[in-house]
């Protein structure tokens, strides 16, 4: 199952609307198919390890990341095909929440004589699928802030330079991060300030994320969508409303990248789920710009709580990673 979750990772990023699922096929010990979700959602990670094992797939057990799907759509379901190939136990990690599938999967396997055991790795399995459980039991994607800023927690000077608070290996590993996620989005002011390019760059990315400006008012021309920038969609509304409206389009895991008014109205209206930090060596004072805007507290009770879940040193700076509390 370790091994599955990890072919699963291969897949954030390039599923939506599907979940990015990992799929292994092992018989007498020895793995003899593997598979995880393709770009845009199919082939599935089990059709695509049953494709390697062949014909020794009969008899065999099939480790997955999530519940095997039950109902037809543009595919036939994995459930069906793992019975098909001659299964006898299939091992998943947790019970998938979509209510075409919720519990059917499991249910025509077992109804077919073969052996099933759920729960294995489940919490990993969780938190890989956050975005997709996110969508399915809120209707919205997954959001991820990341804020990179200044030792007292600031983007830019007062007259806007930003470029670079944090370090090249940092930035580095924001891209890897974008190719994760579904989607990248800024809001208007950012889109007008600095015409971000929000795409993936030196990463080998198979399928660009989504890049949402959120705005009433006009942006400037960005890129048309092509090889090396995914689709552009502007939206309006409050961050409510944004969020509702990607997650009625597929999205399931959106990076935002600012600026500091989108930040404070996401957390405002608590769907922030992930906050990511980059926090580097430098103090540029009081008259430069906050990473986040106006939140109008004013009990410390009320401010929005994150625990922390992950803090390592990249390049130069400190990059630390915070989970909803």
């Amino acid at each position: 199952m370790d091994h599955a979750l990890g072919l699963a990772r291969r897949g954030l990023g390039n599923t939506w609307p599907n979940p990015a699922v990992g799929c292994v096929i092992v018989k007498d010990g020895r793995v003899i198919g593997r598979g995880w979700t393709q770009p845009g959602g199919r082939p599935h990670a089990e059709v695509r390890a049953l494709m390697q094992a062949g014909e020794a797939a009969r008899g065999a057990t099939a480790y997955v990341t999530l519940e095997p799907c039950a109902h037809h759509g543009r595919t036939p379901p994995c459930a069906a095909a793992l019975v098909r190939a001659g299964i006898r136990r299939v091992v998943s990690a947790f019970t998938d929440p979509d209510p075409r599938v919720s519990g059917r999967g499991h249910a025509l396997l077992r109804e077919a004589g073969i052996e099933v055991v759920e729960g294995v790795r489940s919490a990993e399995a969780r938190d890989l699928q956050r975005g997709f459980l996110t969508r399915m039991t809120l209707g919205r994607p997954m959001l991820t802030l990341k804020l990179a800023s200044s030792f007292d927690g600031r983007i830019a000077t007062a007259s806007g330079e930003s470029q670079w608070i944090t370090g090249p290996e940092a930035r580095r590993h924001v891209h890897a991060l974008r190719m994760s996620h579904d989607a990248i989005m800024v809001g208007g002011g950012t889109a007008r300030a600095d015409r971000p390019s929000l795409n993936v760059r030196g990463m080998g990315c198979e399928r660009q994320p989504v890049r949402i400006v959120v705005s009433a008012r006009d942006i400037p021309d960005l890129p048309p969508e092509g090889a090396e920038f995914g689709p552009l969609w502007q939206l309006a509304g409050d961050a409510g409303v944004v969020m509702a409206q990607l997650g009625s389009r597929g999205l399931t895991r959106v990076f935002c990248e600012g600026g500091g008014v989108l930040a404070a109205s996401l957390l405002r209206a608590g769907l922030v789920d992930q906050l990511l930090g980059y926090t580097a060596g430098r103090v540029i004072g009081g008259d430069a710009r906050a990473a986040i805007g106006a939140l109008g507290l004013e009990r410390l009770a009320d401010a929005p709580r994150f625990r922390l879940v992950e803090m390592r040193r990249i390049g130069a700076d400190l990059m630390h990673r915070w989970l909803r509390d």
